[in-house]
This record gives structure tokens, C-alpha cells and sequence, in this order.
């Protein structure tokens, strides 16, 4: 490992008008060839947009000072969109969180990952950036990578889009590679695959800055860790020191939450009686250029009232196509979904609309579920219709009130809307559209 910093931060501070504090606050640390540093906290801490900054991609509206921001030599504190979009690819590239938007909706794979490859090496001709894609894909553990390059995202499940997402930050074979929550959509095995990967990046010299709230990624990665709390790092030391004896009550809770998720995970199962019925589900997919991929075949399961039933399995498996049959957001080409007892799967949309709030998603990738244009006022206000006595307007928003307790968030966040998906990036810094001006947003 070299003792010359490959990034030195200082005194970063990322604010929003009409915001009363900033995102991120006076966030300074070093990274250096070699090493993985991780940095982690909840939601909203300002780990992304520390991310971002990094690489010239913070959002529009974001006003960022620092005092300086050598990136493998060069001050960037005063850096030009021309000057990030020339140092993006080779000496620093992201992998992002969302791979849905990240990606471009209307490009294969291999245009995805051969742009990374042609910016970062512009000389190659089309022979060379082909072989180029197809090592990158390898890296990324992709299966089947001769068929899927020739996809478009719409036609990869969430695991898949993220690993062609991490070959394109790999492709241009960066100096220093920032990971925003790598494997959040991946599968346990190709979660594993993908850290031993950055571990033999990080051996190979590649500095790692890993921004993530998963304990357990860091665990056997990281050299150092910084945690942030309020866009502050309120700790950091190494990565042994920090999981022995976390000196701050934040840090303590972060590092034991690992240990109650997994009690919570292994209690029994609560009262009998079925209340969901997959039978002989099957379900086949088109292909435009090939033969048609099944998706699902003669699958059927049962959940209990109380129970938990996980499906697990690789990206690509089946699991997401199996979570819309049985909401009813996709029709099976064999096999039917029991809701209650009752038919569910073979019912008219019409018919089932009424029954909608006894069986609710939880979407793996809010930035798509979430309708940028509505306010999280307006979100739960749909969901809550659906109860069975959502109650008059003062019921209501007292009901959000609580949904928000629920899950550890305040109230004054009702009346903001999600990240606009136009402005997210990619590995190579490319925006999607800029067609208009951004909402109000969420934290990062």
C-alpha cells in the first residue's frame, strides 16, 4: 500500500436551498492505492452525495464547497464539467446503487459497457473495445454474458442490470473505484463473488472507497472505516478497532444491528391457516433474437398466517417474476395464485382492486417505484385508501404520521418527493434527460 493518497478530502460541505442545515458537513478523509476504506450509516447520512461529489455528480441544485480535493494528484475543488467528464472512467469511476436508472433504457449491454471502455481508452478500435466488454462482463461474474450484452435493461432482473452496472465502472480499469451499495440487488452468491472481486481489485492496487449501511459487506473488506450521522463522520478508526470496541453510541448501534436482525430472523412462526397459494405457476419469456426464457416452472408454495416464507436464489432465478404473480401484476401462462382461499390471480384487474390491501410489495428499487412528480404525503394517501377504514382527511394524515414512526422517519419529510430519476448517473458520469428542473428531493 502507498503512503501517498491516491484521494485526500477536506472539509467537504454539500447544501440545498432552503435547506436549514447542510447534507454533508465538513466530511474530510484519505484513501490510498491498495486500500478499502468503507463508509457507512442509515439512510440519509450523506454517504451518497459524499459519493457523488467525488466525481464532479452531485445534483444540480447541490451547492458543494471544499477546501481541497486532490484526485491522484490534481486539485479538483474547481473543476469544470469538462475537466470530471475527462478524469471519470480511468483514474476514478462509480458504481451507483440503482442500476434501473443508471442504465439506459434504450442501449444494450455491451453499448453500455463499450462507452465506458471507448472513453476511458479512445484510440481502441471496435475488435478491441468488444473484448474489452467481454472481460469486463466476466469480472463481474455475469452469466451467460454472450446473450446477455445483446439485452437491454428491461430485459434483466435487478441482479443482472447491477452487475452489467459494475461491469462498466470496471471497463475503463480506474485508479480509484467508488461503490454505492454494490450488492444491494445481488443474491448471496453473487454478492460473495462481487466482494471477492473488489478484494482483488483492492490487492491489485485499485483504491475502494465501498459506501454502504450493510455491516456484514464491510466486515472482511474494508481496511477503515468512517461512519456518518447526519452528513457528519462522527468515527472512524480501523476496520478491527471499530467492530471490537465502537466508541460512539451511533457506531455501537450500526455494528450490533447485524445481530438483531438475525434473532429476529430465526423466531418461529406465528398462528396456522394459509392465507397465500402458488400452484403449478409457470411463466415464459419472450426473446426477440432467441428462444424464450422460462422464467418460472410449475412453481407452487404456500404461506402460512404469521409465517415467513423466503425465496432465495441467483440473480435471474425467478424470484422477482414469482413476487408479481402473486400480486397480480403479472398473469401466469400456467398454474393460479389462491389469495385468502379465494381465486386472485385469475380475477380482471377491475375485481382484484378492491381486494389490493390485503397483499402489498415491497419493490426492491424505490427510485422506480416511487413516482418523482407525488409527494410522500400523497404516496401513503393512496395506500392508506386502500385499508379497510382509511377514515376522513384527518384520520389520514395522522395514519401517515404513524406509517412514518413505523420506519425511523420524521414527519417534516411528508411534503418532498423522491430523487428525480433524470439526473442520476452513471459510471461515465452520462445523465439520462434534464428535461426540467428538479423537485425538491429526499435525502441520499
Amino acid at each position: 500500500m502507498s503512503d501517498q493518497p491516491l484521494l485526500e478530502v477536506r472539509d467537504l460541505t454539500v447544501s440545498f436551498p432552503g435547506s436549514p442545515e447542510p447534507a454533508v458537513s465538513a466530511v474530510s478523509f484519505d484513501l490510498r492505492a491498495g486500500e478499502c476504506l468503507a463508509l457507512i450509516g442509515e439512510s440519509g447520512s450523506g454517504k451518497t452525495l459524499t459519493a457523488l461529489s467525488l466525481l464532479g455528480l452531485a445534483p444540480q441544485d447541490a451547492e458543494v464547497n471544499v477546501a481541497s480535493m486532490m484526485i491522484s494528484g490534481q486539485q479538483t475543488k474547481n473543476y469544470l464539467p469538462a475537466q470530471w467528464r475527462a478524469l471519470r472512467g480511468n483514474t476514478v469511476a462509480l458504481v451507483s446503487q440503482d442500476a434501473a436508472v443508471s442504465l439506459d433504457p434504450l442501449r444494450r449491454v455491451e453499448q453500455e459497457v463499450g462507452e465506458a471502455v471507448s472513453l476511458a481508452h479512445p484510440t481502441l478500435g471496435a475488435q478491441d473495445i468488444s473484448g474489452r466488454v467481454d472481460e469486463a462482463l466476466a469480472l463481474a461474474a455475469m452469466p451467460e454474458a454472450t446473450q446477455r450484452k445483446k439485452q437491454y435493461p428491461h430485459e434483466l432482473s435487478g441482479g443482472l442490470r447491477q452487475r452489467a452496472l459494475i461491469a462498466s465502472a470496471l471497463a475503463g480499469a480506474p485508479l480509484i473505484l467508488v461503490a454505492d451499495e454494490p450488492t444491494t440487488a445481488l443474491d448471496s452468491l453473487t454478492q460473495e463473488r462481487i466482494l471477492a472481486l473488489l478484494a482483488k481489485l483492492k490487492d491489485a492496487g485499485t483504491a475502494l472507497l465501498l459506501v454502504t449501511h450493510d455491516v456484514g459487506v464491510v466486515r472482511n473488506l474494508a481496511d477503515r472505516i468512517a461512519v456518518m450521522h447526519g452528513g457528519r463522520i462522527i468515527e472512524s478508526g480501523s476496520a478491527e478497532k471499530m467492530f471490537a470496541a465502537p466508541q460512539q453510541a451511533h457506531t455501537q448501534r450500526i455494528v450490533n444491528a447485524r445481530s438483531a436482525m438475525a434473532l429476529a430472523a430465526s423466531r418461529s412462526p406465528g398462528s396456522p391457516g394459509t392465507v397465500l397459494e402458488c400452484r403449478g405457476l409457470s411463466r415464459r419469456y419472450p426473446m426477440k433474437d432467441s428462444t424464450p426464457v422460462q422464467a418460472l416452472s410449475q412453481v407452487s408454495c404456500l404461506v402460512s398466517a404469521g409465517e415467513t416464507l423466503g425465496v432465495v436464489g441467483e440473480s435471474g432465478s425467478g424470484k422477482s417474476t414469482l413476487a408479481r404473480i402473486m400480486m397480480g401484476l403479472e398473469a401466469p401462462d400456467e398454474g393460479d395464485v389462491l389469495l385468502m382461499g379465494e381465486p386472485w390471480s385469475a380475477l380482471l384487474e377491475k375485481n382484484r382492486r378492491v381486494r389490493r390491501g390485503r397483499i402489498q410489495l415491497i419493490e426492491q428499487n424505490p427510485f422506480d417505484a416511487l413516482d418523482p412528480r407525488w409527494t410522500v404525503r400523497r404516496i401513503l394517501s393512496e395506500a392508506i385508501a386502500l385499508e379497510p377504514a382509511p377514515g376522513g382527511r384527518a384520520e389520514r394524515a395522522a395514519r401517515s404520521c404513524e406509517l412514518l414512526e413505523q420506519v425511523g422517519l420524521p414527519e417534516e419529510l411528508l411534503d418532498r418527493r423522491g430523487p428525480p430519476a433524470f439526473w442520476w448517473p452513471t459510471s461515465t458520469g452520462r445523465h439520462r434527460a434534464r428535461a426540467r428542473k428538479a423537485p425538491r428531493h429526499l435525502d441520499l
